[in-house]
Parts: structure tokens; C-alpha cells; sequence
């Protein structure tokens, strides 16, 4: 029997952060996403997985992002190019736990790769999800062709589906990202585009004030035209409020839009650096707990009863997918061209 906890559509009021209901909804989202995580870090130290990348830390942003998308399949509806801190936001969309957890295992199962990448390397057509790839923000350089379909075909006069790229600070240092600048800036030709940096001020081990001559990477969108935000990607409200901007503009006008959310890295950059909790960081599951606690809108009993509920869903997901199986090694060549002998498994989307 499937491990899989229902989720319930979160209702959007017209101010969010002001009703009890929407609160509470994205506080159990944020937290959800940090057990998954967790999760997924257990699973590779006992040997059910063998790497782990992921965004703990991320989620007041990522929650709020997989919200506002417009969710579907073609031009009409957003594309997201993510990269592989984006657990979460799939997640918020409705995405299942335990497809996370049958890709850190590898199973055939996975519903992303069938079993052939790594974890946080989520693709899904059906909601215009774009494979993410292992390759450091060449994401910036695909997003613009998404973008162009979109341009031409506008859902109606009025209304564009919006073309989403996020990726890391480190990674603006790719000639891919001044690329996508490029592209998505160009007069009479600006393409509906809402670019991402999620700024944990290091690349790997690599402090940010070494690298960037910038004071801020929106100051380089802003040298194309492009409008820009620097946000605190800890402060759900903010980042909400920035995400519904930038939104509204983009689908107003079809032109680009650029954020900079300054978030925490609160596990280091990977299990290449040992996944541990890195002192000091700000932690947005925590602080905005507090503003709950403050408000009386929720208790230290409650807290305690969501973060139990959601590690009992990660708890059972794991436990069914110990029991699944790996792919069979002659299929390891299925998957590699769209259509054809070897083209994939019909109903099955990797």
C-alpha cells in the first residue's frame, strides 16, 4: 500500500499572512519539506542512498514558489527550471514524499529518472517541470526557449505563462547566466522570464565576498533593464509578496523579472561536506514558528504534533521503498531519446 499523506489544496486568501488557516497551511508545508530532507540525509549515512544535495533552509521560499505556480502542462501554464535545492517546491505543488525517497534509493519506481539519477534531480512533463541537471546552471541557458514558446502562444491578450530559472549565486559565474540575461532582455523581443538566485553567500566551501565584485547579483539583471529585488528568503511574507510581484508583472507585461532571495544553507552544500547542521545559520521553519507561537495561533503541543505527522509519512515512505527494486542492468539505455526503440516506457515520464 502507498506510503502517501493526502495533501490538501491551500487556499490563497487575498492577504495570506493575515489568516490563521494560510499560516498554518505553509508552516506545515515549510515543515514537511525540512523532515523530507532529513529524511533523505538519514537515507544516505545508513546506505540507502549514495549522495545527497538538497535545500534545507530554503523553505519559506520554496513553499511560497510552489504555490503561486500556475501548475500544467504547455505554454499556457509556468515552466520551472530548477536545480537540485528544489525538493520542496515540488513538493508544496503536490508531489508525493516517497517519490523523493524512491529517488534517493534508486529504485525502478522513481518516478523522475526510473531509478537512473541521483536525488533532487526531479523532472515531471506533466507540470512543466524541466529535468533538473547535475551541471551547474545551465538551466539559465534552457529557460529561454520555454520562454519564447510562451511569447508565442499567449494564453490570451492579457495573460502570459511565466518561464521560472532559479539556481544558486555561485553559479552566476557561468557564462550561462549572462546568457539568459542576454536573451531574456532584448528590445521589442523581452521574453516572460522570472529569474532566481537563492544567495547562501558560499559555492561549496567558497566564501561569496571572494568571488562577486557586485554588491548584489540583482545589480547585474538591472544593468539589462530587467527590474529587480533583493529579498529576505527567510521571511515567508516577504518572499510571498516578492514571488506575487513579480508574478503579476511578468504575466501583465511579458517582459523579465529578477529576484535575489538571501537564504541559509543549514546543512552545508552537500554530503560531500558531511550534511552536518552548520552553526549560526538562521533557520525559516524556526523564526517564523515563533511569530505563530506570538500570535496564539497555534501551540508548542501542535508544533510537536506536525513535525511527528511528517516524520511518520517520511518514517512509512521509507520503509516501502526498502523493499523495492533496483533497475535491471540491460535497461540501462532506456530512457535516452524521446520516442524509438529505446525511447521509454509508454505512461511513464523520465
Amino acid at each position: 500500500m502507498e506510503s502517501v499523506m493526502p495533501v490538501k489544496e491551500t487556499r490563497i486568501p487575498a492577504q495570506p499572512f493575515k489568516d490563521k488557516g494560510f499560516c498554518l497551511s505553509y508552516h506545515k508545508h515549510m515543515v514537511r519539506a525540512r523532515i523530507l530532507e532529513e529524511r533523505l540525509i538519514k537515507m544516505m549515512r545508513s546506505g540507502d542512498g549514495y549522495f545527497w544535495i538538497g535545500g534545507p533552509g530554503e523553505e519559506a521560499f520554496s513553499v511560497a514558489l510552489g504555490l503561486q505556480t500556475r501548475k500544467g502542462e504547455g505554454p499556457a501554464y509556468d515552466y520551472l527550471h530548477l536545480h537540485y535545492r528544489s525538493n520542496s517546491v515540488v513538493l508544496t505543488m503536490g508531489a508525493p514524499m516517497i517519490d523523493f525517497v524512491r529517488q534517493m534509493k534508486n529504485t525502478v519506481n522513481d518516478p523522475f529518472s526510473g531509478g537512473r539519477n541521483f536525488v533532487s534531480h526531479i523532472g515531471k512533463r506533466d507540470w512543466n517541470i524541466m529535468p533538473v541537471t547535475s551541471t551547474i546552471e545551465t538551466q539559465y541557458a534552457v529557460a529561454p526557449g520555454t520562454a519564447m514558446a510562451q511569447r508565442r502562444n499567449r494564453l490570451n491578450k492579457k495573460d502570459f505563462g511565466v518561464t521560472v530559472v532559479v539556481g544558486g549565486d555561485a553559479g552566476t559565474a557561468e557564462g550561462d547566466f549572462a546568457s539568459s540575461l542576454i536573451w531574456a532582455s532584448r528590445p521589442d523581443f523581452e521574453l516572460p522570464m522570472l529569474l532566481i538566485v537563492t544567495n547562501n553567500k558560499f559555492g561549496i566551501s567558497t566564501p561569496a565576498e571572494t568571488q562577486h565584485g557586485e554588491k548584489y547579483i540583482a545589480d547585474r539583471a538591472r544593468a539589462f533593464g530587467i527590474p529587480a529585488q533583493v529579498v529576505d528568503g527567510n521571511n515567508p511574507e516577504k518572499v510571498w509578496s516578492a514571488l506575487e510581484t513579480a508574478f503579476d508583472t511578468i504575466r501583465s507585461t511579458g517582459k523579465p523579472y529578477f529576484l535575489e532571495l538571501m537564504v541559509s544553507r543549514l546543512n552545508g552544500h552537500s554530503s560531500s561536506s558531511g550534511a552536518l547542521r552548520v552553526n549560526g545559520e538562521l533557520c525559516c521553519i524556526e523564526t517564523f514558528e515563533k511569530k505563530l507561537l506570538k500570535s496564539q495561533w497555534i501551540t508548542e503541543e501542535e508544533l510537536e504534533a506536525i513535525r511527528a505527522e511528517a516524520y511518520a509519512e517520511a518514517q512509512a515512505a521509507h520503509e516501502q521503498v526498502k523493499n523495492e527494486v533496483y533497475p535491471e542492468g540491460h535497461t540501462f539505455q532506456d530512457h535516452t531519446f524521446a520516442g524509438g526503440v529505446r525511447g521509454g516506457i509508454p505512461g511513464r515520464d523520465f
